[in-house]
C-alpha cells in the first residue's frame, strides 16, 4: 500500500521568479547545502535502522515541500536472507520516498539518490564535522547526503526558472540502495520505465570525473550439506560439508584470471564462510558468500555458467549444494541514448567552465537498474570527495554549489530534446 505524505500547512509551490539562469540561484548557496547535508549526516540512517532512515526522509520532505510536488512513501518489499543456518529470513527495509511534478510532460526525468548509509547505529562514525575550510567529513557525507541536497537544490533552482514547465520529473530516494536496493527495486523499474532520462546524484570520481559504465553485481550465497558422523566411531558415514565448501570456494577463487582477454577483469571474491562446530563431528552444514562483478552482459552470462559448473562438480556423494542470489545490478554498459546524454552533459559543463572527463567503475549503483530496463542515465551528479565507506569519508565543500549547477542546467537543456 502507496502512503501518501500529507502536506503542512507551510508547504506551498515555489513561485517564478523569472530567473533565466539558475545559476545565479545557486551561486551563494554552499553556507546553507553545508548546514543541511550536517543536519542529514547526524542522523544514523544505516540501512537497518528503519527509524533512522525515516527521519532523514521526514527532514527531506520538509526541505522538498516548496517543490510543490506529490509526495509518496511507498512500503518496502523487505529483503530475504540466507543466514548462517541456511535458512531463509526476511528482513524489513525503509520505505522509498516519491516526489512527482509535472509528470504527465514529456520529457519526464528521473532524479534518484538513496538516503541509508553503510554506518548502523552501532558504529563509531556518528558525526559531521568541518577537517579545513573546504573539507567536511561525516558518515554518508558524499555517499550519499551531499547528493541528497545537490539534487534538492537543483531542483529548486530549475523550479524558479522561466524553463520549469517544459519537462516533468520525479524524485526517488531509497533507503536500501548500499545493500543492493532488494526492497525497492521493484519501484525504482517501475518509475524507469516511464521516465525519458535518468540523473542519479552519485558522488564523481574523487577527480572529479563522472561515471560512464559500470560493472554488474552479483552476490551469492552457497549453501552446502553433507552428512553429520562422530569423528571417532563413524568418521567414514560423514560427508565433510565444510570440506567440499572450502574446495568449491578456492575453485571460484582460482576463477579469477586478470591477464585473459575476454575474462580478465571478471573478478569474483570470497567474502564470508560460516561452518563446522565441535571438531567431534563431521560438519553437515556450510555456508558460503561470494560477490561477481563483470563489466559485460557477455561476461555475466560467462560468470554464471562457471558457478553452475562449479557446484555440479562439487555436488554428489552426499554433498548438496544450494545456490541463492543473483546480479541484482547487471552490468550498466553504453548505448547511444546514453552517449547522447553524455554530449549534452559535456555541453553544459563547458558553458559552465567545468570540464568533463569520463571513467568507468567496478562499484554499481542504482543506475545499473535503470539501465536494465532501457532508461538512459547517468549517476554521478553529486559532489566530490572520497574515502567512502570509512570513518575518512568526505567531501570537498567547492563542489557543491558547480554540483549543483550542472545538474540544474542538465535540466534545462533536456527541456529542449
Amino acid at each position: 500500500m502507496i502512503a501518501r505524505v500529507t502536506e503542512s500547512p507551510a508547504r506551498a509551490q515555489v513561485e517564478s521568479s523569472h530567473v533565466m539562469d539558475p545559476r545565479q540561484f545557486l551561486a551563494s548557496r554552499t553556507a546553507e547545502m553545508q548546514q543541511q547535508i550536517e543536519t542529514l549526516c547526524n542522523i544514523n540512517s544505516g540501512t537497518y535502522n528503519i527509524a533512522g532512515v525515516e527521519r532523514v526522509q521526514n527532514q527531506l520532505i520538509e526541505w522538498f515541500a516548496p517543490l510543490g510536488g506529490d509526495m509518496q512513501r511507498v512500503p518496502s518489499a523487505g529483503q530475504l536472507l540466507i543466514d548462517d543456518q541456511g535458512r531463509t529470513v526476511h528482513q524489513n527495509l525503509g520505505p522509498t520516498l516519491v516526489i512527482s511534478k509535472r509528470i504527465e510532460r514529456r520529457p519526464r526525468v528521473l532524479l534518484c539518490i538513496h538516503c541509508d548509509t553503510v554506518f548502523g547505529p552501532d558504529h563509531d562514525f556518528q558525526k559531521c564535522r568541518q577537517l579545513d575550510a573546504n573539507v567536511l567529513n561525516g558518515p554518508g557525507v558524499i555517499d550519499a547526503k551531499g547528493g541528497l541536497i545537490v539534487m534538492l537544490h537543483a531542483l529548486l533552482a530549475f523550479e524558479q526558472s522561466t524553463y520549469a514547465e517544459r519537462i516533468g520529473w520525479q524524485v526517488v530516494i531509497n533507503a536500501d540502495e548500499e545493500i543492493g536496493s532488494p526492497g525497492s527495486v521493484a519501484t525504482l523499474h517501475a518509475l524507469a520505465r516511464e521516465a525519458d532520462w535518468g540523473l542519479l546524484f552519485e558522488p564523481t570520481m574523487p577527480d572529479g570525473s563522472m561515471v560512464s559504465w559500470r560493472k554488474g553485481s552479483g552476490n551469492f550465497t552457497l549453501v552446502v550439506r553433507g552428512q553429520a558422523a562422530h569423528a571417532g566411531r563413524d568418521f567414514a558415514k560423514g560427508r565433510n560439508a565444510l570440506v567440499a565448501l572450502s574446495r568449491l570456494l578456492v575453485a571460484i577463487h582460482e576463477l579469477n584470471q586478470p591477464t585473459h582477454p575476454d575474462w580478465g577483469d571478471v573478478t569474483f571474491n570470497v567474502g564470508r564462510v560460516a561452518g563446522g562446530g565441535a571438531v567431534n563431528v563431521v560438519p553437515d552444514l556450510a555456508i558460503g558468500r561470494v560477490n561477481i562483478r563483470v563489466r559485460t552482459a557477455a561476461q555475466q552470462t560467462w560468470a554464471e555458467a562457471q558457478l553452475r559448473r562449479l557446484v555440479g562438480e562439487v555436488s554428489g556423494d552426499g554433498i548438496h549444494v544450494a545456490v541463492h542470489g543473483e546480479f541484482s545490478s547487471p552490468p550498466k554498459e553504453i548505448g547511444k541514448r546514453t552517449e547522447q546524454l553524455q554530449r549534452l552533459i559535456e555541453s553544459c559543463a563547458a558553458e559552465l567552465g567545468m570540464p568533463i572527463q569520463w571513467n568507468g567503475s567496478g562499484g554499481a549503483s542504482d543506475g545499473n537498474k535503470f539501465s536494465s530496463v532501457g532508461l538512459a542515465n547517468i549517476d554521478t551528479f553529486g559532489p566530490a570527495g572520497g574515502e567512502i565507506h570509512s570513518d575518512r569519508e568526505f567531501l570537498r565543500l567547492d563542489s557543491l554549489v558547480p554540483s549543483a549547477q550542472l545538474a540544474a542546467a542538465v535540466l534545462v537543456r533536456l527541456g529542449d530534446v
